[in-house]
């Protein structure tokens, strides 16, 4: 019940903010505000969020419960979901995507949803554990296609 209501709640409000997202073009100076939704319990999210901010970043941190209802509305497609997710000037930001990154695609403006770090790969910005994984950074379009932005 307490999901459903949620939703209900939810939905609408993210629909709309997409939506302004999606069809405002960035602006010509470079965002520094950026926007969160995470879990109130996930540490590994609270360390991207200092990694963000220590690179420059204002970061607006939303505790959320139905991370699946958000990523549904903003419109993450399934392979490319991790567990936050972002908005930085029109664009999501989907997991553990390093600052330089994030600030490469605001300088650039390509014409893509959003950006994305798929998983959760150790050694990627808040998942440093110790060991690192090879992973790439991909630019997504609203269809699910992806390029490859970057790799590490």
């Amino acid at each position: 019940m307490m999901k459903h209501t949620i939703k209900r709640l939810l939905l609408p409000a993210l629909f709309a903010a997409s939506m302004a997202f999606m069809t405002a073009a960035p602006s010509s100076a470079q965002a520094t505000e950026i926007t969160v939704y995470k879990s109130p319990t996930c540490g590994c999210c609270s360390a991207w969020i200092d990694h963000m901010k220590a690179n420059g970043y204002t970061v607006v941190s939303k505790n959320v419960e139905d991370m699946e209802t958000i990523k549904q509305v903003l419109g993450v497609p399934n392979p490319f979901q991790s567990c936050h997710t972002a908005m930085v000037d029109g664009y999501i930001v989907e997991g553990h995507v390093p600052a330089a990154d994030v600030s490469r695609m605001l300088a650039e403006k390509p014409k893509v949803t959003g950006i994305a770090v798929p998983g959760m790969p150790a050694g990627s910005p808040g998942m440093e554990v110790g060991s690192v994984d090879n992973y790439d950074v991909l630019l997504f379009k609203p269809d699910g296609s992806a390029t490859v932005y970057a790799s590490y």
